[in-house]
This record gives C-alpha cells, structure tokens and sequence, in this order.
C-alpha cells in the first residue's frame, strides 16, 4: 500500500467523518462556525443533516479503503473525493464572495479543501490507466 495514499485516506475519514457526525447530530454548529448562519431554518437543518450523512458515509468509506491495493474502485474513490474537495472549495469561495456568509473557519475550511483537491490530483498522477490495473 502507498503511504500517501493511506495518510491521504486516513485524513479524508477523520475530517470527513468527523464533520458528518456534526452536521448530522447538530448542524446549527458547523453552520454558525462556516457560514456565520445564527439561526438556520428547519429545512436547512434537514438539508444539512442529510449532507452529515453523506460525509460520514464518504469518512466511513475512506476508512474501509485506506489500505487497499491500486485497483479501479479505489481510483474512482479518489476520483470522487478530487470532485467533491474541488466542488466545496468553489462553492465556499462563492458564499463568501456573493452571498456574504463568512464565518470564523470559512477561509481555512476553503484552504484545506484546496489543498486536499490538490493532494488527490496529485496521487491519481501515480496511477496505472485502468487497462493496466486489469491485466494484474
């Protein structure tokens, strides 16, 4: 097993995870801590609730493949995670910008997830094309 990829699973499950639980559990925190959001509507709640669950199913999943050998599942995984850290870094920026919702750990939230997309590209670069991993 590549070692960065395992400390790059490792990182995604722990934050990743971490945060789902949050925003499952009690989504009024991270919202306030991100986007400055004081009183969130029930809708809202719900929403973020649901995107909790997805983030602690990406953490969980992250977890189970952090010692996996090279194969295409786990390609497509990192795949995911590079869409999902590059998506999230643009989408913060754009509530800062245009909606005005800042809050204290908005700006080092959108750095990390810049950096994570980074970190992704930069070990799919190691990858064999998928012809290669099924001639193995």
């Amino acid at each position: 097993m590549n070692a960065k990829r395992n400390l790059f699973l490792n990182v995604i499950a722990t934050v990743e995870g971490a945060t789902g639980l949050g925003l499952l559990l009690l989504p009024s925190v991270p919202f306030a801590l991100l986007l400055r959001l004081e009183s969130a509507t029930v809708e809202a709640s719900f929403v973020g609730r649901i995107a909790g669950a997805a983030l602690l199913a990406l953490g969980v999943a992250s977890w189970m493949a952090r010692k996996d050998e090279l194969n295409p599942s786990l390609f497509g995984m990192i795949i995911g995670i590079l869409i999902y850290n590059t998506a999230v870094s643009i989408l913060l920026v754009y509530a800062a910008a245009f909606l005005k919702m800042t809050g204290v750990i908005l700006w080092p939230t959108v750095a990390f997830h810049a950096l994570l997309a980074v970190w992704g590209g930069l070990l799919l670069r190691g990858f064999p094309s998928e012809t290669q991993l099924e001639t193995r």
